[in-house]
């Protein structure tokens, strides 16, 4: 059964192009030199057994109790530094927002025997986006960076499909939040 509660600090929105994007309210895993990928595996483990489904293709995708550790302890993640690293991190408190409003459907197949029985029936990627605050000195959100990310997931034996890792985050270049401020119900900057 699909999971439905979602945390009051993450909500789906539509960017001023009409585009849905996850916004994450709290940045919840800081450091000045690096993330604690503990942590964040630690909450993680919180949506292991949940479902959510995606509203595009309405793919029910699982939470299994790979993710956790792949998705604070892959290659890809420790391969990450700065704020794509922050973002990573924090990006894990929109899960489900992410699964659910997730789009851009690809199919790959399963190359690696590593993965014969995980990922049996190939790999899926979906892009999603996500926003998280940058903060004024006196504590107030200033702006949202936004990130695009491609959700990895399996199609394993079992017929399920279950989310392995977000990879391939990277900040937007262009300002598509700046109406957010608005939309949040706080002062739209100046």
């Amino acid at each position: 059964m699909a999971d439905s509660s979602f945390s009051d600090k993450v909500k789906i929105v539509k960017d001023k192009n009409g585009k849905e994007i996850v916004i994450i309210d709290e940045i919840r895993f800081k450091g000045k030199r690096a993330i604690s990928w503990n942590e964040v595996r630690d909450y993680l483990r919180q949506f292991v057994g949940k479902a959510y489904t995606v509203d595009d293709t309405k793919d029910l995708i699982f939470i299994g109790n790979d993710l956790p550790n792949e998705y604070s302890g892959s290659e890809y993640t420790y391969a990450l530094n700065g704020a794509v690293a922050k973002a990573k991190a924090n990006a894990s408190q929109g899960i489900p927002e992410m699964i659910t409003s997730a789009n851009g459907k690809h199919f790959r197949l399963n190359n690696e025997d590593k993965h014969n029985r995980n990922a049996k029936y190939g790999w899926y990627r979906y892009d999603s986006r996500f926003a998280i605050p940058v903060y004024a000195v006196d504590g107030s959100v200033e702006r949202y960076n936004a990130f695009h990310a491609s959700l990895l997931v399996r199609h394993s034996e079992d017929e399920k499909m279950y989310l392995y890792d977000v990879i391939d985050v990277k900040k937007e270049t262009s300002n598509p939040l700046e109406q957010l401020n608005a939309v949040h119900d706080k002062k739209p900057i100046s």
